[in-house]
């Protein structure tokens, strides 16, 4: 019997499910963050959070095209979301001093268009990473394995 988190996949051992991925990538996301602090650019924390997870074994998809459908009509350029990890994890990434309620739809939207469950938000622009990292959810519904749960 085979089990559904360890599926084959081309150039890899086993399929990680989106739960440990989302944990490898926040990891990754705390390490540059206090490596190299708030204050850059988005544009390099892309590249650098996107060569630390291809390390780690990782399927990274940079600035990767959101086709619209919608009533028949087919917008292939309509939007592009930062990072795609592994198929099956979008990361929207943001270097500002303060989320606002938009960023949050943004990526739900792009989870939503893609047909995706799970996404992290991540500010490097907050002091505290810890503060600036948000998990948003599509219809997800395996939650047991998650390390940024809150419980109330």
């Amino acid at each position: 019997m085979v089990d559904e988190k360890m599926v084959s996949r081309e150039g890899a051992k086993t399929r990680r499910d989106v739960e440990e991925v989302s944990a490898i990538v926040v990891d990754a996301a705390l390490q540059l963050h206090r490596d190299l602090g708030p204050g850059l650019l988005e544009s390099v924390y892309e590249a650098v959070l996107a060569k630390m997870l291809e390390q780690r074994g990782l399927k990274i998809e940079r600035q990767k095209k959101v086709p619209i459908r919608y009533q028949g009509i087919n917008i292939d350029e309509g939007f592009r979301l930062d990072l795609l990890v592994d198929s099956q994890l979008i990361i929207e990434l943001k270097s500002i001093e303060t989320i606002h309620p938009v960023h949050p739809k943004q990526l739900l939207t792009y989870l939503r268009l893609m047909d995706l469950h799970l996404g992290l938000l991540i500010n490097f622009g907050a002091p505290l990473l810890k503060d600036g990292l948000k998990r948003i959810v599509n219809n997800h519904t395996n939650f047991a394995s998650s390390r940024l749960r809150v419980k109330k």
